[in-house]
């Protein structure tokens, strides 16, 4: 098969000119077709999984003027969808209304559809077990859906975070037993049907990069794979980075947040021993930061959320260790960050010791639950574990957020303190957890007898009542 070698880093204007003034030869009727749906944008997109991953891909695809048929198993987040009725911060409801109205856009808990879409692109969660293990069941009920409903001509796209290997040693070897299964004869992948990984970049609140203008990792099982997914985000997205394989994109999206949590434990446990040393760890970060080559700033906190951070270094660690070797770098970043929502809950003790208080019995205000500014996400926030820890040592916890209203999630069920000026005077110490944009600090620190600084959101008052880490 004669396939055209494309850039490796192209804009989508470029791209596109490159495509349809190739020369392509050999390939087969179910390439063709589909590549002619994806330029002329008549090709359907079916996107499993609406959430903080899915829905805004969906809401691009069809603002480039595809139609999209989205998936998920929660009736209710169907029924909103329908409505016309976002749930996910970074899209707005006028888009998602907008595009029901003119039934470019809808969702449905009917996988049977699936058989409609000439692309899949598989945007489900991949949390880690008890056990620090891959917990791949959402992407397997994913796989399952498309095996049911599974024809030629389809272009398959793994978003979802994965260990290496996934795409080819699951994804490839059941698709093709599912073309066994419904034709009488082995699908072959790059011909019958085609098969591609391109990781997920989402900053949930950034205001600045988006689904659109985040460069595209992508990474074809053949050649030919390669090419059509490609082509497929072309269509829509303004640069796309190809790499040779499935593994080498499922690698990349592993190292850019393996590269943030060994960075982040590091200066997390820069910021224990200054507190040994007597050292204000923010002024050093912020002195070092001054270096114009070869430094990088990294800022302590609480401990690591989200949905990609504390969890993608795990399944590459779980992937080496299935080959027998160590990701030592990766597990002491994990042990130094896990234990950082413990170090925040010892400088609480501390202070309040300091006013011969105990932690068992006194009054403490967590300002902010969601994983980071500015958003309503609380997957894996430290804050969660701060609470959880303060409340073992007796301590009557309540929490302030604007963007999370109350919370039933692990284990926790509470509703946010009401804002006022002087909120922090009905407590015995505050701690910042989330530096939220829009709160005032400088009335929560007047009206404050102690506050613990985890964000050093507080960097430009000086008060005795301050302390950090």
């Amino acid at each position: 098969m004669s396939v055209v070698a494309f850039p490796q880093n192209i804009t989508t204007t470029k791209f596109a000119e490159i495509m349809r003034t190739s020369t392509e030869s050999n390939q087969s009727p179910e390439y063709d077709n589909l590549k002619a749906k994806l330029l002329d944008r008549s090709a359907l997109i079916g996107v499993i999984g609406l959430g903080y991953v899915g829905l805004p891909l969906a809401m691009t695809f069809n603002t480039a003027g595809f139609k999209v048929q989205g998936f998920e198993k929660s009736p209710q987040k169907v029924d909103f969808l329908n409505d016309g009725v976002s749930y996910i911060q970074d899209v707005p409801t006028a888009d998602v209304a907008k595009f029901v109205k003119k039934e470019f856009f809808s969702a449905s808990v009917n996988f049977s559809k699936l058989k409609d879409c000439d692309v899949v692109v598989i945007c489900v969660p991949t949390p880690l077990a008890k056990s620090q293990d891959p917990d791949m069941s959402y992407i397997i009920s994913a796989l399952e859906s498309i095996e049911q409903n599974f024809r030629k001509g389809q272009l398959i796209v793994l978003e979802s975070t994965t260990y290496p290997g996934t795409t080819r040693e699951v994804m490839l070897t059941r698709l093709e037993a599912a073309g066994l299964e419904q034709m009488g004869k082995k699908f072959e992948c790059g011909k019958d049907f085609f098969l591609a990984f391109s990781p997920e970049r989402v900053d949930p609140g950034n205001p600045k990069f988006n689904t659109f203008n985040t460069p595209k990792v992508v990474g074809g099982v053949t050649e030919a794979c390669g090419d059509l997914a490609c082509i497929f985000y072309s269509q829509v997205l303004e640069k796309i980075v190809r790499v040779s394989s499935p593994e080498s994109a499922e690698m990349v999206k592993l190292l850019e947040n393996t590269f943030r949590a060994v960075n982040i434990g590091l200066v997390n446990e820069v910021a224990i021993m200054c507190e040994k040393l007597g050292i204000d760890t923010w002024e050093v970060i912020e002195a070092a930061s001054s270096k114009p080559f070869g430094f990088m700033p990294f800022y302590p906190g609480p401990g690591l959320g989200g949905h990609c951070i504390p969890i993608d270094p795990s399944y590459l660690s779980w992937k080496l260790r299935t080959l027998d070797y160590t990701a030592r770098f990766i597990e002491l970043a994990n042990n130094i960050n896990s234990s950082m929502p413990a170090f925040c809950v010892e400088k609480v003790a501390h202070t309040l010791n300091a006013d011969r208080k105990a932690v068992n019995g006194s009054k403490v205000l967590v300002m902010g639950v969601a994983y980071k500014k500015d958003i309503d996400d609380l997957r894996e926030s430290p804050s969660i574990d701060i609470i959880h820890l303060l409340k073992e040592r007796g301590a009557q916890v309540h929490y302030y957020d604007p963007f999370i209203p109350e919370i039933a999630y692990e284990g926790i069920e509470m509703k946010s303190a009401t804002w006022s000026e002087k909120l922090g005077a009905e407590y015995d110490i505050v701690v910042i957890a989330t530096d939220h944009s829009g709160v005032d600090y400088a009335a929560l620190l007047k009206n404050s007898k102690r506050i613990v600084d985890t964000r050093n959101v507080l960097k430009n008052f000086k008060s005795e009542k301050i302390s950090k880490i």
